[in-house]
């Protein structure tokens, strides 16, 4: 099975501005050299962690993930991030992924984070989802999902790499560097982990501390406050014989997490 190129992008996001923030993507995306798989954007990549649903939502339908879909098409990679979508009444924090194809899933924030009021304005999406890509199975989270072990528990080698974009302010950061790793290691899986930088308009400052974790734990990449595009390869070999190697996945509690809805 071949290798797989991503791309993350760590950014400073213009606060609730969606056109200025899709701008600003467009031209970094384009700009993207090495050939990529996947191009992996923040949590909220248009806006910013805003509660202004209300004024911010779009539909399915609307620009940003039609952008997203010709950011897709013209780059012939996948491209993923969340935003705020409104469907049906309500509102979702919502990770789209767009293929080169056209096609477009997604998943909803499982948990949603109480200490911002989150809870109060979006609705929680109950499925985890798996993805594949390049005979790779992906599964994506959204920021507050990765202090959740349970959501997040990878049973029979269901995934080869768990994908967490996020808003994680600066003042929780070794909170958020010492789960990435933990998601790893527990699950015997690649973990990605890709953050924003700067200031929002709540004054929440961000230091980015993107990474890439190999299942053995190893931090093959992290960048801290700087804003930067990274293209890497994710190493198929290493997985596949770091599992039959060292054998942990078979003894998975199962158990514990037969409440997922897959």
């Amino acid at each position: 099975m071949p290798d797989l190129n991503l791309t993350l992008i760590q950014t400073d996001l213009v606060w609730e501005d969606i056109d200025a923030n899709l701008a600003m993507l467009t031209a970094k995306i384009e700009s993207i050299a090495a050939p990529t798989d996947l191009v992996v954007l923040p949590e909220m990549f248009s806006t910013g962690f805003s509660m202004n649903a209300r004024r911010l939502a779009e539909p399915m339908a609307g620009r940003a993930v039609a952008w997203m879909r010709r950011m897709a098409a013209a780059g012939g990679a996948t491209v993923t991030g969340s935003l705020m979508i409104q469907e049906n009444g309500r509102y979702y924090n919502r990770l789209v992924w767009a293929r080169p194809d056209g096609a477009i899933e997604h998943y909803d924030k499982k948990h949603l984070f109480r200490y911002a009021g989150e809870e109060q304005v979006f609705t929680a999406g109950t499925r985890a989802v798996t993805w594949t890509l390049k005979g790779w199975h992906i599964r994506p989270f959204i920021c507050y999902d990765l202090r959740f072990p349970v959501w997040t528990r990878n049973l029979s080698q269901a995934y080869d790499l768990a994908l967490f974009v996020a808003n994680w302010p600066a003042r929780r950061s070794a909170h958020w560097q010492a789960l990435l790793r933990a998601r790893a290691i527990e699950n015997q899986a690649y973990v990605i982990g890709v953050n924003r930088v700067g200031t929002d308009g709540k004054g929440l400052a961000y230091d980015g501390c993107s990474a890439v974790i190999a299942p053995t734990g190893e931090v093959l990449l992290e960048e801290i406050i700087n804003e930067r595009m990274c293209t890497l390869s994710l190493d198929r070999g290493l997985l596949e014989n770091y599992r039959k190697e060292f054998p942990v996945w078979m003894d998975a509690d199962e158990q514990m997490v037969l409440g997922q809805q897959f």
